[in-house]
């Protein structure tokens, strides 16, 4: 796996992160934000719970420093509530995370003073590390901190000392001052901890909104929870039976994409999660990738809906566009749940205002969901059958080299409807519509769809399917998959 950018932040493997990487990395970060003019006060730093994390962020702490700015060390907290706390003080941050993959690799998610990094800001951070990796080889001085295999001297290392509580205590204070008191009273909530950095948070917002909350599957070894293609449903679906629940909830590893399963035990999906939530929020105008679930348009509910392709920093970009085109809230989400707000919009509790947030987040659509259903005294279930039917599914085959993956996209853009035909109309019929806005994404005449696209980040191969029936959602999958493997294959000697 090759360091560099991805849909959301730099991964690579933890091998390939080492502490002269991570810090090359980090000043470029910080030289991009002086040569805009955009350095207002500390770097504020935070991490995920991974064996890896601690050693990456004392590189990074060490690269801030080397700048000659301060490093803010604000804990083990989620994404969200670091970007919160800096985006309120208009200060860059940094956080340490992998997300949703595998405990041997990590990566850096940057944010500017106002709100992510996009994608023509990745560019200007990777172009400053390439000159700064240039001038390392012909600098003794700075080649002298770092041994041969790239690892820091110990003697250079920075302690992150006591984290400050005011980010986590902040995030915390957006939503209990946002949701009414109490609203969630009578709501018995499996809170699945594992490893994820929110797990704490999560449970004490339910339980300050009056939720029973049960703790289950903590865990002190890193845990690779991907919102987007579950991989335990059974196991989620027996806590939420054994302890007569009426939803599970839990986040990634960074906090900032959501899990919930309703009381029957079904995981609810991001991207229907995705539009209760913007209709809980009266979104006007909703952006969200070109993978996501099309009950977003049949449901009518909102006066525009704009599609991107694939990652926050496309949704991000769409988001700042929709003012111009006379948008008041602004909501956006992905697949994988992460729920994006655009604009600030007015609560239920009188004064109250959930302020801007134009990154992903768990805790909003956890909550939002929890409350739209008690409101209405309906079940989690009962909320989503509102909605039309259209059913997703989604998985992975890895391993997968990306180039493989990208080989066969570009395959099927060159050949068109009949390359697109040959691989699948034997199973799923003729093409109606050949969407390449992000991957291949093809429409057949039954308005079943299968997406495919290879991974940004990691050697996987993502497969998306939607149909009528979660029946048939679900058998798109399985067939889509070894089709794929299939025509994918090398081919023999």
């Amino acid at each position: 796996m090759a360091l560099g950018f991805g849909t959301s932040g730099l991964r690579g493997l933890v091998s390939e992160l080492t502490d002269r990487a991570c810090a090359l990395y980090t000043r470029a970060f910080v030289r991009y934000l002086k040569d805009r003019g955009e350095v207002r006060g500390p770097v504020a730093l935070a991490g995920d719970l991974r064996a890896s994390t601690p050693r990456l962020l004392r590189a990074v702490a060490w690269a801030v420093r080397q700048e000659g700015l301060e490093a803010e060390w604000c804990g083990f907290i989620p994404t969200p509530a670091l970007a919160h706390h800096a985006f309120a003080r208009r200060q860059p941050s940094l956080m340490v995370t992998g997300s949703h993959i595998p405990d041997d690799r990590n990566g850096l998610k940057f944010h500017l003073p106002w709100g992510e990094v996009l994608k023509a800001d990745e560019a200007a951070i990777a172009q400053r590390h390439a000159a700064l990796a240039d001038a390392l080889e012909r600098d003794e001085t700075q080649a002298a901190f770092f041994g041969a295999d790239g690892s820091l001297y110990s003697d250079d290392l920075p302690s992150l000392g006591v984290p400050q509580a005011e980010a986590e205590a902040a995030y915390l204070r957006r939503y209990l001052e946002f949701f009414p008191r109490g609203c969630l009273a009578g709501r018995r909530v499996v809170v699945y901890e594992h490893s994820t950095v929110a797990r704490d948070l999560l449970g004490r917002l339910l339980e300050a909104l009056g939720a029973q909350v049960i703790r289950v599957g903590r865990s002190d070894r890193f845990i690779p929870v991907d919102t987007e293609a579950v991989e335990d449903p059974a196991q989620l679906a027996g806590w939420v039976q054994a302890h007569q629940a009426d939803a599970l909830v839990t986040a990634d590893g960074d906090g900032d994409r959501p899990l919930v399963v309703d009381e029957r035990g079904a995981v609810v999906r991001g991207d229907v999660l995705g539009i209760l939530v913007a209709a809980y929020l009266k979104a006007d105008t909703v952006v969200a990738p070109v993978s996501c679930n099309t009950a977003l348009e049949r449901c009518d509910w909102f006066r525009r809906v704009t599609r991107t392709r694939i990652g926050s920093p496309y949704v991000i970009a769409g988001m700042q566009a929709a003012p111009d085109a006379g948008a008041r809230r602004v909501v956006g989400f992905e697949a994988n749940g992460g729920f994006l707000l655009g604009s600030d919009v007015s609560g239920e509790v009188p004064g109250s205002t959930l302020t801007a947030l134009p990154t992903r987040d768990a805790a909003l659509p956890i909550l939002a969901v929890l409350h739209a259903a008690a409101r209405r005294a309906l079940r989690l279930s009962q909320l989503v059958a509102g909605l039309p039917r259209r059913f997703t599914r989604s998985g992975l085959l890895r391993p997968f080299p990306t180039e493989q993956g990208q080989a066969l996209v570009a395959r099927f853009e060159r050949g068109g409807v009949p390359e697109v035909e040959q691989c699948f109309g034997p199973t799923f019929g003729m093409v109606k519509v050949l969407d390449f806005t992000d991957g291949a994404r093809v429409t057949f005449a039954d308005d079943t769809v299968v997406h495919v696209r290879p991974s940004g980040n990691a050697p996987e191969f993502r497969v998306y399917t939607e149909a009528e029936t979660e029946e048939r959602a679900a058998a798109s999958l399985e067939q889509a998959l070894v089709r794929v493997r299939q025509v994918a294959a090398p081919a023999a000697p």
